[in-house]
């Protein structure tokens, strides 16, 4: 299979890589082993770049009743819903490596339903799904039973972000048919 190019789009950047981009890039490539496309499709622009950072930096890792890996099965479930092959296969990686559980990235991908859950992130999953199919019919009543599986508003209020943040990176990903880096697909089966 021919390799694509990050993004489909050819955008000239607006200035030469800062030398604080090229650290960050550095770091990515020691922690990860690799420069997640998601961060070169942005790189055009140091402005774009470091607010897409700081908004997936500030939802996937900042302090939350929430794990890092609960945060990665919302990320793949909304991807599932919204069929983003840059995210399913980023976000499913994390999952297995997370979960340690291969099977448990793909059954997420497949139909989320199917995993072998306890209630509380059933229940987070539910309204993440929900919020993206319909989010006009999300009621009291949803988060509701999101405080009777455990979450707090806070959690709620997280939930919520790292799900809108994943339907709107899903949309960019496919409108510019963003590709995943090929290493993401062989990790942590």
């Amino acid at each position: 299979m021919q390799e694509k190019d990050v993004i489909a789009l050819n955008i000239e950047p607006e200035s030469p890589i800062s030398d604080e981009t090229q650290a960050y890039f550095d770091l990515c490539e020691e922690k990860l082993g690799l420069i997640p496309n998601v961060l070169k499709a942005h790189a055009f622009s140091e402005t774009k770049l470091r607010v897409f950072t700081k908004m997936y930096n500030e939802l996937m890792l900042a302090d939350s009743q929430l794990s890092k890996l609960q945060r990665e099965m919302i990320a793949v479930v909304v991807s599932s819903v919204n069929r983003c092959f840059y995210c399913l296969a980023a976000h499913g990686a994390a999952v297995r490596h997370l979960s340690g559980e291969p099977q448990l990235g793909e059954v997420l991908i497949m139909n989320y339903r199917g995993a072998s859950l306890d209630p509380q992130n059933m229940a987070m999953l539910d309204f993440a799904h929900k919020l993206t199919r319909e989010p006009e019919n999300i009621v009291d009543a949803d988060r509701q039973r999101l405080r009777n599986a455990g979450w707090s508003d806070r959690a709620i209020f997280d939930i919520s972000n790292i799900t809108a943040f994943f339907n709107m990176t899903n949309r960019v990903a496919s409108a510019t048919d963003m590709q995943p880096n090929p290493e993401y697909h062989g990790q942590a089966r």
